[in-house]
């Protein structure tokens, strides 16, 4: 794991000294009328069961200290938008199977224990939409429908919590690329912000190299978090998706995930990092 991180930052510093990079400025939506929080408490309230959440690895809905490194991640994370003014975050990964699911879950989950904090999870993975599965709730209607205007927000957004909010998808989307680059999803994310007011919004995307579903999205949001699979992503291939990234939005780090092997000389070796 050092030597991955010594590598990225060696990659990282190259870049700038060539390329430099600037920040990528997302136009903010203005604030709705204050009526969020009864909306919020409308919403039908599902719950996630112990014994699902240790089959998915969702390790942050106790926030016992199976939930630390999640944790450390949320405290990050929270820092980092809140310095400059940021409300909306991409997870996504290189390829499939790194676990980004998962991870966006459980930081939802992390933040979403921060009682002054109200968290939205949104599925955009829309080729292979895997939120309703590993929640175990599936949806009448999907959230690519609200963007193509079939559907309102109310229909697929339900509550974990008072203040975590999931809108997710039954089915994958026929065109996902051309929608998620369209003026109407833009538009429908700005009213769902502008009416929910949400504090943090997270968005699971489908992965960077497998289709160019992200190319023409992430300008709708302030940064990106990259999730990569320790021994089965390539160093080449993160740092690709990052250089790409950061010609997009603002990357806000790499998380590694799935190590089998715990950094001892990091926090209680808990064997997860940032």
């Amino acid at each position: 794991m050092e030597k991955l991180e010594a590598a990225l930052a060696k990659a990282r510093e190259m870049r700038r000294a060539a390329l430099g990079t600037p920040e990528v400025v997302r136009e903010k939506v203005a604030p709705g009328s204050g009526q969020a929080a009864g909306i919020w408490a409308s919403l039908p309230e599902i719950q996630l069961s112990p014994m699902k959440a240790l089959r998915n690895r969702i390790t942050a809905l106790a926030g016992n200290k199976d939930a630390t490194p999640y944790d450390m991640l949320r405290s990050r994370t929270i820092r980092l938008m809140k310095e400059k003014g940021w409300t909306r975050l991409a997870i996504t990964s290189p390829g499939a199977a790194c676990g980004k699911t998962t991870v966006a879950l459980n930081l939802a989950l992390s933040l979403s224990r921060q009682k002054d904090l109200k968290v939205m999870l949104v599925d955009l993975d829309l080729r292979r939409p895997s939120l309703h599965r590993t929640i175990g709730h599936t949806p009448a209607r999907s959230m690519h429908e609200v963007l193509e205007g079939a559907a309102g927000f109310e229909d697929v957004a339900v509550r974990m919590g008072a203040n975590l909010v999931l809108a997710m998808n039954a089915a994958p989307a026929r065109h996902p690329a051309e929608l998620l680059q369209s003026a109407a999803t833009r538009e429908t994310l700005d009213a769902i912000e502008r009416r929910w007011q949400p504090d943090i919004m997270l968005f699971d995307m489908s992965p960077m190299l497998a289709s160019d579903d992200n190319v023409g999205f992430l300008g709708n949001v302030d940064c990106a978090l990259l999730i990569a699979a320790a021994e089965s992503t390539t160093l080449s291939n993160i740092d690709l998706c990052e250089k790409e990234l950061a010609q997009l939005t603002n990357v806000l780090g790499v998380v590694l995930n799935k190590c089998r092997y715990p950094d001892d000389s990091v926090g209680y070796a808990y064997g997860s990092y940032a």
